[in-house]
């Protein structure tokens, strides 16, 4: 006689709770926290040490009375540096010369940009040659690009002049050493270098606009200036909001070319402001009083970015 045999059935999975499945979420987000900072750690650390770091120990320096020397002692100072520097009218002359030298270069950088932008993206023959060749100028470093200029530049055998003469024009024009001359001339090698760079921005920002919207513009009976203005720009602004901040703050802060070009000169006509910083830091040696005026213009150019990007923020919005 057989024994039957009883099968049991499998016990039933116990359903997991709600703050199982809020821990088990939790974990899940501070791994995938712990990896993400893994991945940005080895970036982030050479802004904080190259950057971050720099900038505070400025700060600091700008309340001391620290000078270049074998031995130096610091002593707090407050704000006795900032006191000085609103009365130092030298340095606020070269904080207009490099407002003037900053927005000049940026607006004619774009202007000229955008033109050769335009020409770039039309159907040119030999059109990659072309662009190769429009890079040139972003591709040598600044010092070579100014010791380049100021041979075109030169009074007695630049060639600048020589084709001046072959016209009747002046041809003893001394560019770089005339109070007139020395800043549109400094200005037309700022938007030479800086060119390039802007436009490839805004070639690759025109390449991608729609056709679409440009045949419908000229089913219309819209013409180029107009599918420009209602088109184009449109559609670039972004693009240049973006890129003439950027440039702002390269050229305000342009130390290289202007100081191999004229060092400032002549009288101080071409004294922008890092110039003039790097001299009372490294030639007069007071280097509180420099970090003092770095200060200053780090918190202008600040606020001046922050109000232009806040109007074209509101007009965007105004749309």
């Amino acid at each position: 006689m057989s024994v039957p045999t009883v099968t049991r059935p499998d016990p039933a999975p116990v359903p997991s709770t709600g703050r199982t499945r809020d821990r088990r979420r939790g974990t899940v987000a501070q791994a995938r926290r712990r990896e993400a900072a893994a991945l940005v750690l080895p970036s982030l650390l050479p802004v904080l040490v190259l950057s971050v770091a720099p900038l505070v120990v400025g700060v600091l320096l700008a309340f001391t009375d620290a000078r270049l020397v074998r031995r130096p002692e610091y002593a707090f100072v407050g704000a006795e540096n900032f006191e000085r520097l609103l009365g130092n009218g030298f340095f606020w002359e070269s904080f207009r010369i490099g407002m003037v030298w900053a927005v000049s270069v940026t607006l004619l950088q774009l202007v000229a940009a955008m033109g050769l932008a335009l020409l770039l993206a039309a159907d040119l023959r030999l059109k990659g040659l072309t662009r190769v060749l429009a890079l040139i100028p972003w591709a040598m470093p600044p010092v070579v690009v100014a010791i380049m200029w100021r041979m075109i530049y030169s009074p007695n055998a630049g060639p600048l002049n020589a084709g001046l003469g072959a016209v009747g024009l002046p041809d003893d024009i001394n560019w770089l050493a005339d109070f007139s001359t020395a800043l549109p001339a400094v200005v037309v090698v700022g938007v030479w270098v800086g060119m390039p760079q802007t436009t490839v921005t805004l070639l690759a920002g025109l390449q991608q606009i729609p056709g679409e919207l440009h045949e419908a513009a000229s089913m219309d009976g819209a013409g180029a200036m107009r599918r420009f203005r209602s088109v184009t720009l449109p559609s670039l602004r972004p693009i240049i909001t973006s890129i003439t901040s950027l440039n702002f703050i390269w050229n305000f802060n342009s130390f290289s070319l202007v100081y191999v070009l004229t060092e400032g000169g002549p009288g101080g006509k071409t004294m922008l402001p890092m110039l003039f910083t790097y001299l009372e830091a490294f030639k007069n040696r007071n280097i509180g009083y420099a970090a003092a005026m770095g200060v200053v213009l780090v918190v202008v150019v600040v606020v001046l970015l922050t109000a232009y990007l806040w109007s074209q923020l509101r007009e965007e919005r105004s749309r």
